[in-house]
C-alpha cells in the first residue's frame, strides 16, 4: 500500500483541513499524525492555539488513522465521525502535533462490516507541543458504512 500518496491525496482532500493549515504527516495502518501550525490567526485571547483549531487537528488525525487503517477498502465505504470528545489539559503554545491511534483491532473491525455492513470505533487521538507534553486528548467515534449496504 501506498501511504505516503494516500497521505497526499489526504492533505488535499478536506478543504477545512487546509484552511487552516494542517499538514498531514503519517499516515499508516490505524495510526495518523497532524500537525497544527503556530499562526496568529489560529491563536486565542491569551495567546494559544484556539480550541476549535485543536479540535480540528485532532478529528484530522483520527480521519488519517481510520484511512491509514482500511485503504485498501477506502472506495467501498462511507465513514462519518460520529462524535467526539476532547479534554484540554494544558495550553497549547507553539505547532501542535496530533497523533490518533486506531482503538479497535482492525481484523475484528473488517469482520464485523463484511457481515454488518457497519462499525463503529474509536480513534484516541494525544495533541502534543514541540517538547512532548500533552496539551489535549480526544476520542472521536467514527461510524462506517459498506456504499452497498
Amino acid at each position: 500500500m501506498d501511504y505516503e500518496a494516500i497521505r497526499g491525496g489526504l492533505e488535499l482532500a478536506i478543504p477545512f483541513n487546509r484552511y487552516i493549515g494542517l499538514e498531514i504527516g503519517e499516515v499508516a495502518p490505524g495510526r495518523g499524525t497532524v500537525t497544527l501550525p503556530d499562526r496568529e490567526d489560529l491563536r486565542n485571547h491569551v495567546g494559544s492555539q484556539h480550541a476549535g483549531a485543536l479540535f480540528g487537528a485532532g478529528e484530522a488525525a483520527s480521519g488519517a488513522a481510520f484511512v491509514g487503517a482500511f485503504a485498501e477498502r477506502l472506495a467501498d465505504l462511507t465513514p462519518l465521525a460520529q462524535s467526539a470528545e476532547i479534554f484540554y489539559k494544558k495550553i497549547a503554545k507553539g505547532a501542535i502535533t496530533a497523533t490518533g491511534t486506531l482503538g479497535a483491532d482492525r481484523d475484528e473491525l473488517l469482520a464485523k462490516l463484511d457481515s454488518d455492513g457497519k462499525i463503529e470505533f474509536p480513534v484516541e487521538v494525544e495533541l502534543q507541543n514541540a517538547g512532548g507534553d500533552v496539551v489535549a486528548t480526544m476520542t472521536v467515534r467514527w461510524h462506517v458504512r459498506q456504499k452497498n449496504a
